[in-house]
């Protein structure tokens, strides 16, 4: 199976490129670490004090995520979606089954982290590239609609989540192993999937 990473800072375009991928290319499954963070009472109290909780590894459930994906990878199959209520801090399972995978995407800010676990295994690494300020406004629409915040809060938290990003993540900072690919606004992305699937 081929293993596709989407990396980027918060309101980059992730989930779209991903959704983008999958309408040309079927047979691909997405997990997106954006429904994999934690729940329960100490999630919802440290997302309250821990200043860019979301975007730390604390908040992160490896363990579930790594599950999902092991059972994917190693079956080529996915029993149901997972996803995360931003609200309620909740992960909702609904049964969906998907057969015949032959590409599995990774997106989301932990992709990178999780990309770097896996030892001798090859796969494709995407790194876009957004400005800024585009990345902003999107972020700003997405937390008001998706996620209950304020244009205020939600700057506030998309800056904090741009820093804690790149502070994170050295421009190398990926395994030799994986074949990476810059995405930009104006990239060919239909280029870079004949090279990939």
């Amino acid at each position: 199976m081929k293993l596709i990473f989407i990396s980027g800072p918060s309101g980059s375009g992730k989930t779209t490129l991903s959704n983008q991928i999958i309408k040309k290319n079927n047979n691909g499954f997405v997990l997106s670490t954006d429904n994999y963070y934690k729940t329960g009472l100490l999630s919802k109290l440290l997302s309250k004090f821990v200043e860019g909780y979301f975007d730390r590894r604390i908040s992160f459930n490896y363990k579930l995520f790594k599950k999902d994906f092991d059972f994917i990878f190693k079956n080529r199959i996915s029993k149901y979606k997972r996803y995360y209520n931003f609200e309620k801090k909740k992960i909702q399972n609904f049964i969906s089954e998907t057969n015949n995978i032959s590409f599995l995407i990774v997106e989301g800010i932990f992709a990178k982290e999780f990309s770097n676990s896996l030892n001798n295994q090859n796969y494709y690494f995407l790194e876009i590239k957004t400005k800024k300020k585009d990345c902003l406004k999107r972020v700003i629409q997405r937390d008001f609609k998706e996620r209950g915040k304020d244009k205020k809060q939600a700057e506030i938290d998309f800056l904090k989540s741009w820093d804690i990003y790149y502070e994170k993540f050295k421009p190398n900072s990926i395994k030799n192993n994986t074949n990476k690919f810059i995405i930009r606004e104006n990239t060919d992305i239909d280029n870079i999937l004949k090279k990939i699937i």
